[in-house]
């Protein structure tokens, strides 16, 4: 989210940007979150997969795996994905 912040919008990112491709191909992005006390972290995790679907970062994988923040006090997200 931070990228997105610096380069104006998420639409301004490029998945390349955001992904780093590791040993046998494994792909890491780690998306952080809003400053403490300011914005929704749960609208920061939707943010994020929604611009890894769009950029098509699920295409051609066997696994995905989330570590998802798991004190979220604004209650935006509450659910697994």
């Amino acid at each position: 989210l931070s990228l997105a912040a610096e380069a104006g919008s998420v639409e301004d990112l490029e998945l390349e940007d955001v992904m780093k491709i590791g040993y046998k191909d494994i792909r890491c992005v780690e998306s952080g979150g809003p400053e403490p006390g300011v914005g929704c972290a749960g609208r920061g995790v939707i943010t994020s997969i929604n611009f890894l679907e769009e950029n098509g970062a699920y295409e051609d994988i066997d696994y995905v795996s989330y570590d998802v923040l798991g004190d979220v006090v604004c209650g935006g997200f509450a659910m697994p994905i």
